[in-house]
């Protein structure tokens, strides 16, 4: 285990270099993003070992790109309540934005989404479930986006061997083209430029999920404490109440 400042290649790589070659070459796999920097550094490190990208990494790619999407539709909203709030002075009366039964407006609808959006809907809250079929039926394109998302989930989940995986994706690319939207035709082009890594992952299903976790466990402690100071301390504190 390493703790290493910055992700240059060069810096990694000689950090990784100080390991003998003789015990380099024993690496027969590693996880990684999808970071071109990444991919050097394990050409460079380990010679035999098969590059995995991992499925946290990809499956943000997609997250992302519906989460573009919803921030797109809410600042159509804003603009729309905008105009209205105008046209009302104009008039000379006081603007009273539509709710609907849940209480959400029409531009808060897509902004209390956001998580929702993150989960299968068997994972649904009940009033999560109610703002989803709100969402839906006033944000259509929205919808597809969900759907496109946990198509490729569902992909990772129900897939059992790489061949199975890859005629999952290919039939995930297909709606992404026929949509065309594009947040995910973004997404859709990486992850076929990744694909080969990717596949890799169906086998053994390897993830270094736990030091993503872990990762983001330690960036939410150094919010906490408004950042660091003393780097000694920091790391001190961490081995006590992590370790």
């Amino acid at each position: 285990m390493a703790l290493i400042k910055g992700t240059k290649s060069s810096a990694v790589s000689e950090a990784l270099m100080k390991i003998p070659l003789k015990e380099r070459v024993k690496v027969t796999e590693v996880t990684l993003d999808m970071a071109d920097a990444m991919d050097w550094i394990v050409r460079e490190s380990f010679p035999n070992a098969e590059k995995v990208t991992d499925r946290f990494h990809a499956q943000q790619l997609v997250s992302e790109a519906l989460q573009d999407m919803r921030i797109r539709e809410r600042r159509k909203a804003i603009d729309e309540e905008n105009k209205a709030i105008r046209k009302t002075k104009e008039l000379g009366q006081a603007y009273r934005p539509m709710a609907y039964r849940n209480g959400d407006t029409k531009k808060q609808l897509p902004a209390r989404s956001r998580h929702l959006l993150y989960k299968p809907q068997s994972r649904w809250s009940e009033s999560q479930k109610e703002r989803a079929a709100i969402l839906f039926k006033e944000f259509r394109d929205l919808e597809h986006d969900y759907s496109l998302s946990m198509m490729f989930r569902s992909a990772y989940e129900h897939s059992k061997t790489r061949d199975e995986a890859k005629i999952k994706l290919e039939e995930w690319h297909r709606k992404v083209e026929e949509k065309n939207f594009s947040s995910f035709v973004t997404a859709s082009e990486s992850i076929r430029s990744h694909e080969g890594t990717i596949l890799n992952y169906f086998p053994g299903r390897s993830t270094n999920a736990s030091a993503e976790s872990f990762n983001s466990k330690l960036k939410g402690f150094r919010a906490l404490v408004r950042g660091v100071t003393d780097l000694k301390f920091f790391l001190f504190r961490i081995a006590k109440i992590y370790g």
